[in-house]
């Protein structure tokens, strides 16, 4: 039954929690050619599947992650994200000072 999840349009009949045979609508992503214009078509499309994260979700299922490491990364970002915003904050504020 293998069906991907970001690319299929068709509806599958998986339950979900404690609701049984409910029809799920699974959507992918779809970008239409304009006048010819491919290229702008790809862009947009690129654009869509970097936002979905789709590329990162792909590079993050290669290699089995163990709960434990995946906590630590996802610290790590947490932790990278409060500085990088402390750091503007800091640099707001020290403008105003002047």
């Amino acid at each position: 039954m293998g069906y991907n999840k970001y690319y299929s349009n068709k509806t599958s009949s998986r339950s979900q929690g404690h609701k049984k045979n409910t029809t799920v609508r699974i959507t992918g992503l779809k970008v239409y050619v304009q006048n010819n214009d491919v290229d702008r078509a790809l862009r947009k499309l690129k654009k869509k599947v970097a936002n979905a994260g789709i590329v990162r979700e792909l590079k993050d299922r290669e290699y089995y992650e163990k709960p434990s490491e995946r906590k630590r990364k996802e610290k790590a970002r947490a932790v990278a994200r409060w500085r990088k915003q402390e750091s503007a904050s800091r640099r707001k504020f020290a403008r105003t000072q002047d």
